[in-house]
Protein backbone atom coordinates (compact mmCIF):
# COMPACT_ATOMS: atom_id res chain seq x y z
CA UNK A 1 0.00 0.00 0.00
CA UNK A 2 0.67 3.54 -0.54
CA UNK A 3 1.55 6.32 1.80
CA UNK A 4 -1.82 8.13 0.80
CA UNK A 5 -3.87 4.74 0.88
CA UNK A 6 -2.69 3.59 3.97
CA UNK A 7 -3.85 6.87 5.83
CA UNK A 8 -7.10 7.10 3.65
CA UNK A 9 -7.64 3.87 5.44
CA UNK A 10 -6.97 4.96 8.26
CA UNK A 11 -8.98 8.00 8.31
CA UNK A 12 -12.04 6.25 6.98
CA UNK A 13 -11.92 3.79 9.89
CA UNK A 14 -11.39 6.45 12.19
CA UNK A 15 -14.64 8.37 10.72
CA UNK A 16 -16.34 5.07 11.53
CA UNK A 17 -14.79 4.23 14.76
CA UNK A 18 -15.99 8.16 16.10
CA UNK A 19 -19.38 7.53 15.09
CA UNK A 20 -19.76 4.26 16.64
CA UNK A 21 -18.72 5.60 20.18
CA UNK A 22 -21.12 8.92 19.71
CA UNK A 23 -18.67 11.73 18.33
CA UNK A 24 -19.81 14.76 17.05
CA UNK A 25 -20.95 14.43 13.56
CA UNK A 26 -18.59 17.31 12.32
CA UNK A 27 -15.59 15.28 13.55
CA UNK A 28 -17.23 12.20 11.29
CA UNK A 29 -17.60 14.22 8.59
CA UNK A 30 -14.08 15.62 8.66
CA UNK A 31 -12.34 12.29 8.80
CA UNK A 32 -14.47 11.06 6.15
CA UNK A 33 -13.69 14.05 3.58
CA UNK A 34 -10.07 13.53 4.42
CA UNK A 35 -9.84 10.11 4.06
CA UNK A 36 -11.23 10.91 0.22
CA UNK A 37 -9.13 13.89 -0.12
CA UNK A 38 -5.99 11.75 0.73
CA UNK A 39 -6.51 9.02 -1.33
CA UNK A 40 -7.78 10.87 -4.40
CA UNK A 41 -4.77 12.72 -4.32
CA UNK A 42 -2.57 12.01 -7.46
CA UNK A 43 0.39 12.45 -6.00
CA UNK A 44 2.33 11.33 -2.41
CA UNK A 45 1.96 13.09 0.07
CA UNK A 46 4.65 12.33 2.17
CA UNK A 47 7.49 14.87 0.81
CA UNK A 48 4.84 17.66 2.55
CA UNK A 49 3.55 15.53 5.01
CA UNK A 50 4.89 18.07 7.97
CA UNK A 51 4.09 21.39 6.37
CA UNK A 52 1.44 22.28 7.28
CA UNK A 53 0.87 25.24 5.20
CA UNK A 54 1.37 23.21 1.92
CA UNK A 55 -1.04 20.53 3.69
CA UNK A 56 -3.93 22.47 4.77
CA UNK A 57 -4.38 24.03 1.10
CA UNK A 58 -6.35 20.76 0.00
CA UNK A 59 -9.91 21.50 0.40
CA UNK A 60 -11.12 19.20 3.16
CA UNK A 61 -7.75 19.58 5.21
CA UNK A 62 -7.43 21.19 8.54
CA UNK A 63 -5.04 21.95 10.75
CA UNK A 64 -6.05 19.31 12.72
CA UNK A 65 -5.78 16.81 10.22
CA UNK A 66 -2.35 17.91 8.67
CA UNK A 67 -1.39 17.53 12.34
CA UNK A 68 -2.60 13.78 11.82
CA UNK A 69 -1.17 13.18 8.32
CA UNK A 70 2.22 14.44 10.25
CA UNK A 71 2.13 12.30 13.20
CA UNK A 72 1.56 9.05 10.51
CA UNK A 73 4.42 10.09 8.73
CA UNK A 74 6.86 10.06 11.30
CA UNK A 75 5.82 6.78 13.78
CA UNK A 76 3.50 5.38 10.84
CA UNK A 77 0.83 5.32 13.28
CA UNK A 78 -2.09 7.69 14.45
CA UNK A 79 -2.15 7.87 18.40
CA UNK A 80 -6.37 8.84 18.54
CA UNK A 81 -6.57 5.93 15.96
CA UNK A 82 -5.08 3.24 19.00
CA UNK A 83 -7.22 4.93 21.23
CA UNK A 84 -10.33 4.61 19.52
CA UNK A 85 -9.64 0.96 18.46
CA UNK A 86 -9.57 0.26 22.23
CA UNK A 87 -13.04 1.75 22.70
CA UNK A 88 -14.89 -0.15 20.06
CA UNK A 89 -14.48 -4.30 20.15
CA UNK A 90 -12.39 -5.43 16.74
CA UNK A 91 -15.22 -7.35 15.17
CA UNK A 92 -17.33 -4.71 14.86
CA UNK A 93 -15.14 -3.53 11.74
CA UNK A 94 -15.87 -6.45 10.03
CA UNK A 95 -19.60 -5.58 10.60
CA UNK A 96 -19.42 -2.29 9.21
CA UNK A 97 -18.17 -4.39 6.07
CA UNK A 98 -21.69 -5.84 5.37
CA UNK A 99 -23.92 -4.03 3.09
CA UNK A 100 -26.51 -1.82 4.01
CA UNK A 101 -25.12 -1.67 7.45
CA UNK A 102 -24.39 1.86 8.55
CA UNK A 103 -22.14 3.05 11.42
CA UNK A 104 -25.40 4.09 13.59
CA UNK A 105 -27.44 0.94 12.90
CA UNK A 106 -24.02 -1.01 14.35
CA UNK A 107 -23.79 0.89 16.77
CA UNK A 108 -27.51 0.46 17.79
CA UNK A 109 -27.21 -3.22 17.50
CA UNK A 110 -23.77 -3.11 19.56
CA UNK A 111 -25.51 -1.45 22.55
CA UNK A 112 -29.03 -3.09 22.56
CA UNK A 113 -27.93 -6.55 21.11
CA UNK A 114 -24.28 -7.03 22.34
CA UNK A 115 -23.21 -7.34 18.45
CA UNK A 116 -19.46 -7.22 18.78
CA UNK A 117 -18.46 -9.35 15.50
CA UNK A 118 -20.16 -10.85 12.42
CA UNK A 119 -21.09 -14.34 14.55
CA UNK A 120 -22.93 -12.30 17.38
CA UNK A 121 -24.53 -10.41 14.64
CA UNK A 122 -25.48 -13.97 12.67
CA UNK A 123 -27.46 -15.02 16.65
CA UNK A 124 -29.01 -10.99 16.96
CA UNK A 125 -30.35 -11.88 13.73
CA UNK A 126 -32.05 -14.79 15.25
CA UNK A 127 -33.18 -13.26 18.46
CA UNK A 128 -37.07 -12.49 18.72
CA UNK A 129 -35.94 -9.39 20.71
CA UNK A 130 -33.96 -7.71 17.38
CA UNK A 131 -37.33 -6.46 16.15
CA UNK A 132 -38.62 -4.61 18.86
CA UNK A 133 -35.43 -2.17 18.46
CA UNK A 134 -36.06 1.27 16.77
CA UNK A 135 -36.03 0.81 12.93
CA UNK A 136 -35.97 -2.64 12.92
CA UNK A 137 -38.84 -4.42 11.89
CA UNK A 138 -39.47 -8.02 10.02
CA UNK A 139 -38.39 -6.51 7.00
CA UNK A 140 -35.43 -4.58 7.78
CA UNK A 141 -33.88 -8.05 9.72
CA UNK A 142 -34.61 -10.02 6.76
CA UNK A 143 -33.03 -7.35 4.46
CA UNK A 144 -29.92 -7.49 6.88
CA UNK A 145 -30.08 -10.99 6.75
CA UNK A 146 -29.54 -11.22 3.30
CA UNK A 147 -26.82 -8.66 3.32
CA UNK A 148 -24.50 -10.64 5.25
CA UNK A 149 -25.23 -13.34 3.50
CA UNK A 150 -24.50 -11.60 0.19
CA UNK A 151 -20.72 -10.32 2.29
CA UNK A 152 -19.95 -13.55 3.32
CA UNK A 153 -20.50 -15.16 -0.33
CA UNK A 154 -20.15 -13.11 -2.72
CA UNK A 155 -20.12 -9.74 -1.39
CA UNK A 156 -17.51 -8.16 -3.53
CA UNK A 157 -17.53 -5.26 -5.82
CA UNK A 158 -17.92 -5.82 -9.40
CA UNK A 159 -15.52 -4.55 -12.30
CA UNK A 160 -18.03 -2.13 -13.92
CA UNK A 161 -17.19 -3.88 -17.87
CA UNK A 162 -19.07 -7.13 -15.74
CA UNK A 163 -21.67 -5.57 -14.51
CA UNK A 164 -22.68 -2.82 -17.53
CA UNK A 165 -23.66 -5.05 -19.73
CA UNK A 166 -26.33 -6.74 -17.52
CA UNK A 167 -27.56 -3.49 -16.08
CA UNK A 168 -27.70 -2.32 -19.61
CA UNK A 169 -29.83 -5.87 -20.79
CA UNK A 170 -32.15 -5.21 -17.55
CA UNK A 171 -32.96 -1.78 -18.83
CA UNK A 172 -33.68 -2.70 -22.19
CA UNK A 173 -35.84 -5.99 -20.59
CA UNK A 174 -38.28 -3.57 -18.21
CA UNK A 175 -38.46 -1.08 -20.62
CA UNK A 176 -40.20 -3.41 -22.76
CA UNK A 177 -42.82 -4.10 -19.48
CA UNK A 178 -46.22 -3.04 -20.14
CA UNK A 179 -47.33 -0.03 -18.49
CA UNK A 180 -43.36 1.26 -18.16
CA UNK A 181 -42.43 4.19 -19.88
CA UNK A 182 -39.23 5.74 -18.24
CA UNK A 183 -36.29 3.36 -17.69
CA UNK A 184 -32.58 3.68 -16.96
CA UNK A 185 -29.83 2.62 -14.22
CA UNK A 186 -28.32 4.78 -11.66
CA UNK A 187 -25.91 4.77 -8.80
CA UNK A 188 -22.28 4.25 -9.34
CA UNK A 189 -22.57 2.64 -12.97
CA UNK A 190 -24.31 6.07 -14.07
CA UNK A 191 -21.62 8.16 -12.23
CA UNK A 192 -18.76 5.73 -14.37
CA UNK A 193 -16.92 4.78 -11.59
CA UNK A 194 -14.74 1.40 -12.26
CA UNK A 195 -16.22 -0.99 -9.41
CA UNK A 196 -20.17 -1.23 -8.34
CA UNK A 197 -21.59 -2.50 -5.46
CA UNK A 198 -25.15 -3.07 -6.51
CA UNK A 199 -27.29 -2.06 -9.90
CA UNK A 200 -29.66 0.35 -9.12
CA UNK A 201 -32.70 0.15 -11.87
CA UNK A 202 -35.25 3.29 -11.66
CA UNK A 203 -38.63 3.01 -13.86
CA UNK A 204 -41.91 4.75 -14.09
CA UNK A 205 -44.85 2.83 -15.07
CA UNK A 206 -48.83 2.74 -14.59
CA UNK A 207 -48.51 -0.55 -13.77
CA UNK A 208 -46.00 -1.33 -10.58
CA UNK A 209 -47.80 -4.61 -10.03
CA UNK A 210 -46.37 -5.93 -13.14
CA UNK A 211 -42.77 -4.12 -12.99
CA UNK A 212 -42.31 -5.53 -10.06
CA UNK A 213 -43.23 -9.18 -10.88
CA UNK A 214 -41.33 -8.97 -14.11
CA UNK A 215 -38.20 -8.05 -12.00
CA UNK A 216 -38.69 -11.07 -9.84
CA UNK A 217 -39.29 -13.37 -12.47
CA UNK A 218 -36.51 -12.16 -14.83
CA UNK A 219 -33.78 -14.45 -16.49
CA UNK A 220 -30.72 -15.05 -14.15
CA UNK A 221 -32.40 -14.27 -10.66
CA UNK A 222 -31.04 -16.50 -8.27
CA UNK A 223 -32.68 -15.11 -4.92
CA UNK A 224 -35.55 -12.41 -4.11
CA UNK A 225 -33.98 -10.66 -1.13
CA UNK A 226 -37.36 -8.41 -0.94
CA UNK A 227 -40.01 -6.75 -2.83
CA UNK A 228 -42.25 -4.22 -1.63
CA UNK A 229 -44.85 -1.83 -3.32
CA UNK A 230 -42.01 0.65 -4.39
CA UNK A 231 -38.31 -1.58 -4.45
CA UNK A 232 -37.75 -4.88 -5.35
CA UNK A 233 -34.19 -6.52 -4.63
CA UNK A 234 -33.27 -9.37 -6.28
CA UNK A 235 -29.71 -11.33 -6.73
CA UNK A 236 -29.22 -11.96 -10.35
CA UNK A 237 -26.10 -14.37 -11.73
CA UNK A 238 -24.38 -13.08 -14.54
CA UNK A 239 -24.82 -15.02 -17.58
CA UNK A 240 -22.74 -17.92 -18.55
CA UNK A 241 -21.52 -17.06 -22.08
CA UNK A 242 -20.24 -13.12 -21.27
CA UNK A 243 -16.85 -14.47 -21.27
CA UNK A 244 -16.02 -11.38 -20.13
CA UNK A 245 -15.28 -12.23 -16.83
CA UNK A 246 -13.98 -16.35 -17.44
CA UNK A 247 -11.24 -16.61 -15.42
CA UNK A 248 -11.29 -13.95 -12.71
CA UNK A 249 -13.57 -15.65 -10.56
CA UNK A 250 -12.41 -18.86 -9.10
CA UNK A 251 -15.73 -19.63 -7.15
CA UNK A 252 -17.91 -19.96 -10.25
CA UNK A 253 -20.03 -17.37 -11.99
CA UNK A 254 -20.45 -14.15 -9.94
CA UNK A 255 -23.83 -12.82 -8.56
CA UNK A 256 -25.18 -9.48 -7.94
CA UNK A 257 -27.61 -7.46 -6.09
CA UNK A 258 -29.90 -5.38 -8.46
CA UNK A 259 -32.68 -3.30 -7.18
CA UNK A 260 -35.63 -1.89 -8.96
CA UNK A 261 -37.08 1.16 -7.95
CA UNK A 262 -40.81 2.37 -9.04
CA UNK A 263 -40.77 6.12 -8.65
CA UNK A 264 -43.93 8.11 -9.98
CA UNK A 265 -43.18 10.42 -13.46
CA UNK A 266 -43.40 13.37 -12.15
CA UNK A 267 -40.94 12.97 -9.70
CA UNK A 268 -38.25 10.87 -12.15
CA UNK A 269 -35.84 13.80 -12.18
CA UNK A 270 -35.60 14.36 -8.69
CA UNK A 271 -35.53 10.38 -8.36
CA UNK A 272 -32.94 10.11 -10.90
CA UNK A 273 -30.72 12.41 -9.19
CA UNK A 274 -30.52 11.15 -6.07
CA UNK A 275 -30.84 7.78 -6.59
CA UNK A 276 -27.68 8.19 -8.87
CA UNK A 277 -25.92 9.86 -6.05
CA UNK A 278 -22.98 10.20 -4.60
CA UNK A 279 -24.03 10.44 -1.40
CA UNK A 280 -21.19 13.15 -0.81
CA UNK A 281 -22.84 14.82 -3.77
CA UNK A 282 -26.21 14.45 -2.21
CA UNK A 283 -25.68 16.06 0.88
CA UNK A 284 -23.99 18.90 -0.22
CA UNK A 285 -27.04 19.54 -2.79
CA UNK A 286 -29.33 19.35 0.31
CA UNK A 287 -27.27 21.81 2.09
CA UNK A 288 -27.19 24.34 -0.96
CA UNK A 289 -31.26 23.62 -1.21
CA UNK A 290 -31.92 24.18 2.30
CA UNK A 291 -29.52 27.80 2.11
CA UNK A 292 -32.39 28.93 -0.20
CA UNK A 293 -35.15 28.24 1.94
CA UNK A 294 -35.75 24.81 0.06
CA UNK A 295 -35.84 20.94 0.59
CA UNK A 296 -34.63 18.75 -2.00
CA UNK A 297 -35.61 14.90 -1.70
CA UNK A 298 -36.33 11.99 -3.83
CA UNK A 299 -39.67 13.57 -4.88
CA UNK A 300 -38.50 17.04 -5.88
CA UNK A 301 -37.55 20.29 -4.76
CA UNK A 302 -39.80 22.05 -2.30
CA UNK A 303 -40.34 25.18 -0.79
CA UNK A 304 -38.81 24.83 3.00
CA UNK A 305 -42.13 25.55 5.39
CA UNK A 306 -40.61 25.15 8.74
CA UNK A 307 -42.63 21.97 9.74
CA UNK A 308 -40.01 19.70 9.12
CA UNK A 309 -42.35 17.14 7.63
CA UNK A 310 -41.58 15.76 4.39
CA UNK A 311 -43.73 17.93 1.91
CA UNK A 312 -44.82 15.22 -0.43
CA UNK A 313 -46.86 13.64 2.30
CA UNK A 314 -48.35 17.11 2.95
CA UNK A 315 -49.21 17.43 -0.44
CA UNK A 316 -47.14 20.38 -1.53
CA UNK A 317 -46.87 20.62 -5.05
CA UNK A 318 -42.86 20.69 -6.19
CA UNK A 319 -40.76 23.64 -7.61
CA UNK A 320 -39.17 21.16 -10.00
CA UNK A 321 -39.37 17.66 -10.56
CA UNK A 322 -40.08 16.21 -13.49
CA UNK A 323 -36.24 16.41 -14.82
CA UNK A 324 -32.88 16.66 -13.56
CA UNK A 325 -31.95 19.84 -15.45
CA UNK A 326 -35.01 21.56 -14.17
CA UNK A 327 -34.05 20.93 -10.39
CA UNK A 328 -30.64 22.30 -11.27
CA UNK A 329 -31.79 25.23 -12.43
CA UNK A 330 -34.42 25.66 -9.73
CA UNK A 331 -31.09 26.00 -7.26
CA UNK A 332 -29.53 28.38 -9.43
CA UNK A 333 -27.01 25.37 -10.85
CA UNK A 334 -26.05 24.28 -14.06
CA UNK A 335 -26.91 20.89 -15.02
CA UNK A 336 -24.06 18.61 -13.53
CA UNK A 337 -22.93 15.23 -15.11
CA UNK A 338 -23.48 12.42 -13.71
CA UNK A 339 -19.65 11.14 -13.95
CA UNK A 340 -18.53 14.26 -11.65
CA UNK A 341 -21.21 14.39 -8.85
CA UNK A 342 -18.42 13.37 -6.26
CA UNK A 343 -18.75 16.42 -4.30
CA UNK A 344 -15.36 17.69 -5.81
CA UNK A 345 -15.95 21.13 -6.30
CA UNK A 346 -18.18 20.75 -9.26
CA UNK A 347 -21.41 23.03 -7.44
CA UNK A 348 -18.85 25.86 -8.18
CA UNK A 349 -19.57 25.14 -11.94
CA UNK A 350 -20.88 28.05 -13.94
CA UNK A 351 -21.67 26.17 -16.36
CA UNK A 352 -22.14 22.77 -17.92
CA UNK A 353 -18.48 21.78 -18.34
CA UNK A 354 -18.30 20.26 -22.35
CA UNK A 355 -16.55 16.95 -21.43
CA UNK A 356 -15.30 14.31 -23.35
CA UNK A 357 -17.94 11.54 -25.04
CA UNK A 358 -17.12 8.38 -26.84
CA UNK A 359 -18.34 9.97 -30.29
CA UNK A 360 -15.91 12.39 -30.26
CA UNK A 361 -13.01 9.54 -30.19
CA UNK A 362 -12.26 9.26 -34.05
CA UNK A 363 -8.63 7.36 -33.83
CA UNK A 364 -7.41 4.06 -31.74
CA UNK A 365 -3.70 4.32 -30.88
CA UNK A 366 -2.73 1.17 -29.39
CA UNK A 367 -4.02 -2.10 -30.92
CA UNK A 368 -2.61 -5.52 -31.49
CA UNK A 369 -2.69 -8.13 -33.85
CA UNK A 370 -2.21 -12.01 -34.63
CA UNK A 371 2.23 -10.59 -35.15
CA UNK A 372 1.70 -10.59 -31.43
CA UNK A 373 -0.89 -11.56 -29.04
CA UNK A 374 -3.87 -9.85 -31.10
CA UNK A 375 -6.47 -12.20 -32.45
CA UNK A 376 -7.06 -10.45 -35.78
CA UNK A 377 -5.43 -9.95 -38.55
CA UNK A 378 -3.89 -6.31 -40.02
CA UNK A 379 -6.85 -6.40 -42.25
CA UNK A 380 -9.41 -7.84 -39.97
CA UNK A 381 -7.87 -4.72 -37.77
CA UNK A 382 -8.13 -1.98 -39.94
CA UNK A 383 -11.69 -2.78 -41.54
CA UNK A 384 -13.11 -2.58 -37.46
CA UNK A 385 -11.40 0.70 -37.07
CA UNK A 386 -13.11 1.57 -40.14
CA UNK A 387 -16.17 0.76 -39.12
CA UNK A 388 -15.95 2.65 -35.82
CA UNK A 389 -16.07 6.09 -38.06
CA UNK A 390 -12.14 6.37 -37.22
CA UNK A 391 -9.97 7.85 -39.16
CA UNK A 392 -7.06 6.47 -38.25
CA UNK A 393 -5.49 3.35 -36.88
CA UNK A 394 -2.40 2.62 -35.57
CA UNK A 395 -1.10 -1.26 -35.59
CA UNK A 396 1.26 -1.44 -32.21
CA UNK A 397 2.35 -4.84 -31.20
CA UNK A 398 4.59 -5.44 -28.76
CA UNK A 399 8.06 -4.90 -28.61
CA UNK A 400 10.60 -8.15 -28.21
CA UNK A 401 11.14 -7.86 -24.62
CA UNK A 402 7.44 -8.79 -24.19
CA UNK A 403 8.18 -12.91 -25.04
CA UNK A 404 4.87 -13.95 -23.03
CA UNK A 405 3.07 -11.75 -25.81
CA UNK A 406 5.00 -13.13 -28.97
CA UNK A 407 6.67 -9.49 -29.10
CA UNK A 408 8.23 -8.63 -32.33
CA UNK A 409 12.22 -8.69 -32.92
CA UNK A 410 13.62 -6.18 -34.92
CA UNK A 411 13.46 -8.28 -38.02
CA UNK A 412 9.87 -8.94 -37.61
CA UNK A 413 9.08 -5.36 -37.06
CA UNK A 414 10.43 -4.88 -40.12
CA UNK A 415 9.02 -7.19 -42.26
CA UNK A 416 5.32 -6.30 -40.99
CA UNK A 417 6.19 -2.58 -42.44
CA UNK A 418 5.63 -4.26 -45.93
CA UNK A 419 2.53 -5.59 -44.67
CA UNK A 420 1.48 -2.70 -43.30
CA UNK A 421 2.26 -0.96 -46.69
CA UNK A 422 0.37 -2.81 -48.44
CA UNK A 423 -2.44 -2.76 -46.45
CA UNK A 424 -2.54 1.21 -46.67
CA UNK A 425 -2.90 0.44 -50.71
CA UNK A 426 -6.13 -1.19 -50.40
CA UNK A 427 -7.46 0.85 -47.70
CA UNK A 428 -6.33 3.96 -49.37
CA UNK A 429 -9.03 7.21 -49.01
CA UNK A 430 -10.78 5.34 -46.49
CA UNK A 431 -8.68 4.90 -43.15
CA UNK A 432 -4.95 5.86 -42.27
CA UNK A 433 -2.97 2.96 -40.78
CA UNK A 434 -0.06 3.84 -38.59
CA UNK A 435 2.88 1.38 -37.94
CA UNK A 436 4.23 1.55 -34.42
CA UNK A 437 4.88 -0.53 -31.68
CA UNK A 438 3.77 -0.95 -28.05
CA UNK A 439 7.46 -0.48 -26.84
CA UNK A 440 8.26 -2.01 -23.33
CA UNK A 441 9.24 0.63 -20.70
CA UNK A 442 12.36 -1.30 -18.84
CA UNK A 443 13.07 -1.05 -15.38
CA UNK A 444 15.71 1.62 -15.34
CA UNK A 445 13.38 3.53 -18.41
CA UNK A 446 15.75 3.00 -21.01
CA UNK A 447 13.52 1.37 -24.21
CA UNK A 448 12.79 -1.88 -25.76
CA UNK A 449 14.15 -0.94 -28.89
CA UNK A 450 17.27 1.43 -30.03
CA UNK A 451 16.67 5.06 -31.52
CA UNK A 452 17.02 4.00 -35.06
CA UNK A 453 13.83 2.15 -34.72
CA UNK A 454 12.17 4.23 -33.05
CA UNK A 455 12.34 7.12 -35.23
CA UNK A 456 11.43 4.84 -38.31
CA UNK A 457 8.52 4.21 -36.37
CA UNK A 458 4.67 6.31 -37.18
CA UNK A 459 3.81 6.24 -33.27
CA UNK A 460 5.66 4.99 -30.08
CA UNK A 461 3.37 3.65 -27.18
CA UNK A 462 5.74 3.29 -24.36
CA UNK A 463 4.23 1.14 -21.62
CA UNK A 464 5.47 -0.45 -18.13
CA UNK A 465 4.93 -4.35 -18.28
CA UNK A 466 7.34 -5.58 -15.99
CA UNK A 467 8.78 -4.70 -12.16
CA UNK A 468 5.38 -3.20 -11.36
CA UNK A 469 6.62 -3.30 -7.65
CA UNK A 470 9.35 -1.25 -7.77
CA UNK A 471 9.48 1.43 -4.58
CA UNK A 472 7.80 4.66 -6.05
CA UNK A 473 10.88 6.77 -6.21
CA UNK A 474 12.24 4.46 -8.82
CA UNK A 475 8.98 4.02 -10.51
CA UNK A 476 9.40 7.84 -10.65
CA UNK A 477 12.47 7.78 -12.44
CA UNK A 478 11.74 5.63 -14.49
CA UNK A 479 8.41 6.96 -16.26
CA UNK A 480 10.39 10.36 -16.08
CA UNK A 481 12.84 8.66 -18.27
CA UNK A 482 10.69 7.53 -20.83
CA UNK A 483 8.55 10.30 -21.27
CA UNK A 484 12.03 12.68 -22.04
CA UNK A 485 12.32 10.59 -24.72
CA UNK A 486 12.07 12.52 -27.65
CA UNK A 487 10.56 9.89 -29.78
CA UNK A 488 8.14 8.92 -27.62
CA UNK A 489 4.19 9.92 -28.09
CA UNK A 490 2.36 8.08 -25.84
CA UNK A 491 2.53 6.29 -22.39
CA UNK A 492 0.27 3.15 -21.98
CA UNK A 493 -1.19 2.66 -19.09
CA UNK A 494 1.13 4.26 -16.75
CA UNK A 495 1.07 2.44 -13.90
CA UNK A 496 0.41 -0.87 -14.44
CA UNK A 497 -2.73 -1.63 -12.39
CA UNK A 498 -5.06 -4.72 -12.65
CA UNK A 499 -7.82 -3.56 -10.69
CA UNK A 500 -8.38 -5.40 -7.61
CA UNK A 501 -5.49 -7.69 -8.55
CA UNK A 502 -2.57 -5.75 -9.07
CA UNK A 503 -1.89 -2.35 -7.62
CA UNK A 504 0.73 -1.74 -10.12
CA UNK A 505 3.55 1.45 -10.15
CA UNK A 506 2.44 4.08 -7.41
CA UNK A 507 4.82 6.99 -9.04
CA UNK A 508 4.56 10.83 -8.04
CA UNK A 509 1.77 11.77 -10.66
CA UNK A 510 2.37 15.44 -10.57
CA UNK A 511 5.88 14.63 -11.38
CA UNK A 512 4.96 12.67 -14.27
CA UNK A 513 1.59 14.66 -15.46
CA UNK A 514 4.25 17.83 -15.47
CA UNK A 515 6.91 15.94 -17.33
CA UNK A 516 3.88 14.77 -20.05
CA UNK A 517 3.28 18.14 -20.59
CA UNK A 518 6.75 19.65 -20.53
CA UNK A 519 7.71 16.69 -23.45
CA UNK A 520 4.79 17.03 -25.18
CA UNK A 521 3.62 13.46 -24.54
CA UNK A 522 -0.03 12.11 -23.79
CA UNK A 523 -0.67 10.18 -20.66
CA UNK A 524 -3.07 6.61 -21.75
CA UNK A 525 -5.91 6.04 -20.19
CA UNK A 526 -6.35 2.53 -21.26
CA UNK A 527 -10.06 1.41 -21.37
CA UNK A 528 -9.76 -1.72 -20.39
CA UNK A 529 -12.03 -2.02 -17.17
CA UNK A 530 -9.52 -4.41 -15.80
CA UNK A 531 -7.36 -1.38 -16.31
CA UNK A 532 -8.82 2.01 -16.30
CA UNK A 533 -4.94 3.41 -16.10
CA UNK A 534 -4.71 6.52 -15.89
CA UNK A 535 -7.66 6.55 -13.24
CA UNK A 536 -10.33 9.24 -13.06
CA UNK A 537 -7.92 10.98 -9.81
CA UNK A 538 -4.78 11.41 -12.19
CA UNK A 539 -6.67 12.66 -15.16
CA UNK A 540 -8.25 14.90 -12.60
CA UNK A 541 -4.61 16.31 -12.09
CA UNK A 542 -3.27 15.94 -15.60
CA UNK A 543 -6.71 18.71 -17.14
CA UNK A 544 -5.38 21.07 -14.58
CA UNK A 545 -2.30 20.61 -15.82
CA UNK A 546 -3.29 21.16 -19.42
CA UNK A 547 -1.60 17.28 -20.04
CA UNK A 548 -2.39 16.02 -23.16
CA UNK A 549 -4.23 12.38 -22.80
CA UNK A 550 -5.16 9.49 -25.12
CA UNK A 551 -7.98 6.97 -24.74
CA UNK A 552 -7.00 3.96 -26.09
CA UNK A 553 -8.89 0.86 -26.11
CA UNK A 554 -5.50 -1.51 -26.36
CA UNK A 555 -7.17 -3.77 -29.05
CA UNK A 556 -6.66 -7.30 -28.75
CA UNK A 557 -9.80 -8.86 -29.93
CA UNK A 558 -12.93 -7.26 -32.14
CA UNK A 559 -15.08 -6.58 -28.89
CA UNK A 560 -12.38 -4.37 -27.18
CA UNK A 561 -13.40 -1.25 -29.32
CA UNK A 562 -16.48 -1.89 -26.99
CA UNK A 563 -14.52 -1.19 -24.06
CA UNK A 564 -13.65 3.26 -25.13
CA UNK A 565 -17.48 3.44 -23.21
CA UNK A 566 -15.59 3.32 -19.93
CA UNK A 567 -12.17 4.94 -20.63
CA UNK A 568 -14.19 7.89 -21.87
CA UNK A 569 -16.08 7.83 -18.48
CA UNK A 570 -12.85 7.63 -16.15
CA UNK A 571 -12.11 10.70 -18.39
CA UNK A 572 -15.22 11.96 -17.85
CA UNK A 573 -14.96 11.65 -14.13
CA UNK A 574 -11.97 13.26 -14.23
CA UNK A 575 -13.65 16.84 -16.18
CA UNK A 576 -11.90 15.45 -19.13
CA UNK A 577 -12.71 17.78 -22.20
CA UNK A 578 -12.53 16.85 -25.96
CA UNK A 579 -9.40 18.80 -26.88
CA UNK A 580 -6.76 17.50 -24.79
CA UNK A 581 -7.69 13.95 -26.09
CA UNK A 582 -5.46 13.57 -29.12
CA UNK A 583 -7.56 11.22 -30.58
CA UNK A 584 -10.38 13.33 -31.20
CA UNK A 585 -8.54 15.27 -33.47
CA UNK A 586 -9.01 15.82 -36.69
CA UNK A 587 -6.70 13.52 -38.97
CA UNK A 588 -4.20 16.30 -40.15
CA UNK A 589 -3.81 17.94 -36.35
CA UNK A 590 -3.11 14.26 -34.82
CA UNK A 591 -0.63 13.19 -37.78
CA UNK A 592 0.85 16.73 -37.46
CA UNK A 593 1.69 15.98 -33.69
CA UNK A 594 2.63 12.64 -34.46
CA UNK A 595 5.32 13.81 -37.17
CA UNK A 596 6.77 16.65 -34.87
CA UNK A 597 8.61 13.90 -32.61
CA UNK A 598 10.15 12.52 -35.88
Amino acid sequence: MSFNSDLADIFEQMASLLELTGANKFRVNAFTKAARVVGDHPADLRPIAHDEAALTKLDGIGKGTAEKIAEFARSGEIAEHGALLEQVPRGLLAVLEVPGLGPKTVKLLWEEMGVVDLASLRAALDSEKITTLPRMGAKSVEKIRASLAYAESAGKRLLVGMARPLAEALVERMGKVPGVSRCAFAGSMRRGCETIGDIDILVSTSDPAAAHAAFREGPGVVQVIASGESKTSVRVELPADYGRWKGLDEDGRPTVQADLRVVPESSWGAALMYFTGSKDHNVRLREYAQRKGMTLNEYGLFAEDGTGEPPQKRGLPPIASETEESVYEALGLPWLPPEVREDRGELGLATTPRLVETADIKAELHAHTTASDGVMTLDELVKRAESRGFHTIAVTDHSRSSVQANGLSIERLRAQRSEVESARERFAGRIALLHGSEVDILSDGSLDYDDEILSWLDIVVASPHTALSQEPAKATARLLKAIAHPLVHIVGHPTGRIIGRRKGLEPAMNEIIAAAVEHEVALEINTHWLRLDLRDTHVRAAVEAGCKIAIDSDVHAPEDFDNLRYGVATGRRGWLPPDLVVNTWPADRLHAWLRAKR
